[in-house]
């Protein structure tokens, strides 16, 4: 027998065992609509997607280490299309990732279990459930794959998420990258959520639009295992070219159901209709489980075809599979209930490596650009090889691609204009462990991604504070470079200009908020982040040079007022952050001059005890800064919680809401903003006389 037709034979028998396990995978869906808290399933999605996640799990194709999921030298996997939870969970079940009884009373307050998957999951890295953005994250692992230790990486998306643009961010990405170590499986159902049947935006050329951005396309009818199973053999054991792949997996919505009604989004299904469902898969079962085992019996018979039974045993033992037997023939395939295999994530040091001599010194008084800072020492930080920096066009105004390029830059990446894509990449290198450095303007961000970001980053931490799957250093560690915070934007106009971004961001959970004034507190942060373990940091910088104000002996300290002009004569206290530092210490000077002696407070993060200290002291408080309210925001949340009382003729709010109302803030230098909003020291000198002339001593 030639070794082409031994292939296709065993080919044949893997095909086969590959139905019975499809009809375990599919009850196992079913069960958890049956004990859900909703009695409900995201039934369509979920199925359609059965065979293509199948194929890949038990197809001997991706390589996993089940007992330590967070093992660097093994394959990833992201669900793009987090629609599909329920049969990523049923196989996360049947392989051992998840005690089976996690399928029951699933989305309630009480299961790790929700309508999409996350890392309160053991094996599951991402959270994924909005469009477009699991896809992203996948092709950022695929980069880290690329380099020692190599893995691949397979996402699963649907037609539907293509519609989302960032997407084709990662598409365009990956394809310049020449990440050909990532397999992506588009689950082609011709259907999503408001319209079962028919796409929205059908697509005319979908092979080509991937072909055009420099991937292998593979194009094949998903309803049979056989043509995906062979797609996938052909990404895994064929020869790469330097594309990545991606299979397009044609089918329809809620394919392997019986009854019409599977078709449907997320649905809730009746006992009866549950009941009638679950015993044709049964039957489906026991028709598949049939004909595999008379397949084995014809190759029983042929003594050459011995090699291939084994290999078939052999394949069947990996899926879960038991082969019983009687009078020396295979009579059935019976499951095995996997035991529980994930240990414990092993205990990550976040503390990033580096040499301190290598740092910048920067003097007392001397004027340094912030980009020339973070350079510097990312200089330092890139030593170690777990710092990786992601810009998106704006390398020039960061200083992470030339300070991290200096050392390697194949971890200095730079995205074009496409900041999702760029925060789904620092995400990905960040759940590996990096220390993870991305920037761009202030009002750039992408909202809807920092916010799933988030979401999975809180659940890493609420696993690691219950004791579950992952230790200390599981969290995330990625840090947000918003450059020309504030009036630092200038003559950019409305759209670039950061007087609104702290506010918004105050408002998601995990972000921690930095808005740095002078050279050395920058680099005082710079240090307190490479100590590991601090989590969604966004920091706002400076984009024009200004003068060291702190002593080379600086630390930062996240939560702690700095005071920079401190007299015990003091009628009040300006409290400011950023370039407003400088505003109020020449203030301060001015006031001075004029017999009034203030202190001024530097709050680069939000100080409580500072903020209650302040209102206590009894004297006038003027939070001076450039933007929307982001420190006075948080003065009346912090003086609410803590106070009892509150008289508010002590605060004095000076910000660019102050005199027109929220609004967005147009061109112009810095000089003539400052001055049109009254930020800067000569009108502030003014207003806080006016007011302290007229209160008591």
């Amino acid at each position: 027998m030639y070794l082409e037709d031994k292939k296709a034979l065993a080919d044949r028998g893997i095909v086969q065992l590959l139905a019975i396990k499809d009809a375990d995978i599919r009850l196992l869906s079913l069960y958890q609509c049956a004990h859900a808290v909703d009695k409900a399933i995201h039934i369509g999605g979920a199925f359609s997607a059965t065979i293509p996640m199948v194929s890949l799990f038990y197809g001997g194709i991706i390589d996993l280490n089940i007992e330590e999921p967070t093992a660097t030298d093994q394959d990833m996997f992201v669900l793009s299309k987090g629609h599909a939870v329920a049969t990523l969970a049923s196989i996360y079940a049947d392989l051992g990732y998840i005690d089976p009884a996690m399928l029951d009373n699933s989305r309630s307050i009480t299961s790790l279990l929700n309508g999409h998957p996350g890392p309160l999951l053991p094996g599951v890295h991402v959270a994924t459930g909005p469009m477009g953005q699991g896809m992203g994250v996948a092709q950022g692992f695929a980069i880290a794959g690329q380099r020692s230790p190599r893995f691949d990486v397979y996402a699963v998306t649907g037609d539907g998420e293509l519609q989302e643009g960032s997407i084709w961010e990662s598409v365009m990405y990956a394809g310049f990258k020449r990440l050909d170590n990532l397999c992506v499986l588009v689950d082609n159902n011709g259907g999503q959520l408001d319209t079962v049947n028919v796409l929205h935006f059908p697509y005319q050329g979908l092979a080509g639009s991937f072909a055009s951005f420099g991937w292998r396309v593979l194009e094949v009818d998903a309803t049979k295992y056989h043509t995906v199973y062979a797609a996938l053999q052909t990404f895994k054991y064929g020869p790469r070219d330097g594309r990545p792949t991606v299979i397009i997996c044609k089918s329809t919505k809620g394919y392997g159901g019986f009854s019409e009604y599977m078709t449907n989004h997320k649905v809730s299904i009746a006992d009866e209709l549950l009941r009638q469902e679950s015993g044709m898969q049964t039957q489906r079962r026991a028709a598949a489980e049939r004909e595999f085992c008379q397949f084995v019996d014809q190759l029983t018979a042929d003594e050459s075809s011995a090699d291939i039974v084994s290999l078939l045993g052999k394949q069947a033992r990996a899926m879960g599979f038991t082969l019983t037997q009687a009078e020396g023939r295979v009579v059935g395939v019976a499951t095995v209930p996997a035991s529980v295999k994930p240990r414990k994530a092993p205990v990550r040091d976040k503390r990033v490596q580096y040499d301190p001599q290598r740092l910048p010194r920067l003097e007392k008084g001397k004027a340094y650009g912030a980009h020339k800072v973070i350079e510097q020492a990312m200089n330092a930080f890139a030593q170690d090889e777990r710092v990786v920096s992601v810009d998106s066009d704006l390398a020039s105004t960061s200083g992470l691609q030339a300070g991290v390029g200096f050392v390697d830059k194949g971890r200095a990446l730079n995205v074009g204009v496409a900041e999702a894509n760029m925060m789904l990449i620092g995400e990905a290198f960040a759940i590996l462990g990096a220390n993870a450095w991305i920037s761009t303007f202030c009002p750039f961000y992408d909202w809807k991604v920092l916010r799933r970001i988030a979401v999975g980053h809180q659940e890493r931490l609420e696993v690691i504070a219950a004791g579950g799957w992952l230790s200390e250093g599981h969290g995330i560690d990625l840090t947000m470079v918003a450059t020309a915070a504030d009036l630092e934007t200038q003559s950019n106009g409305a759209t670039h200009m950061g007087n609104d971004d702290a506010l918004l961001l105050n408002e998601a959970a995990h972000v921690r908020i930095i808005n740095v004034s002078c050279p050395q507190q920058l680099l005082g942060v710079l240090t307190w982040i490479a100590e590991g373990n601090k989590g969604i940091v966004y920091m706002r910088t400076l984009r024009a040079p200004a003068p060291a104000l702190y002593d080379a002996d600086f630390r930062f300290e996240f939560g702690r007022a700095y005071p920079v002009r401190q007299t015990d004569a003091a009628r009040a206290t300006i409290v400011t952050s950023g370039r407003g530092v400088y505003e109020a210490l020449d203030a301060a000077d001015a006031l001075a001059a004029k017999g009034l002696a203030v202190n001024v407070v530097d709050m680069p993060s939000i100080d409580s005890d500072t903020i209650v200290a302040l209102y206590r002291a009894g004297t006038p408080v003027f939070i001076a800064e450039q933007n929307n309210g982001y420190l006075w925001t948080n003065f009346r949340k912090v003086l609410f919680e803590r106070e009892s009382e509150l008289n508010t003729w002590r605060l004095y709010p000076i910000n660019t809401a102050s005199r027109e109302g929220l609004h967005y803030i147009h061109s112009g230098t810095y000089t003539e903003l400052a001055a049109h909003y009254g930020l800067d020291a000569e009108h502030l000198s003014h207003q806080i006389a006016d007011i302290l002339n007229q209160v008591p001593q």
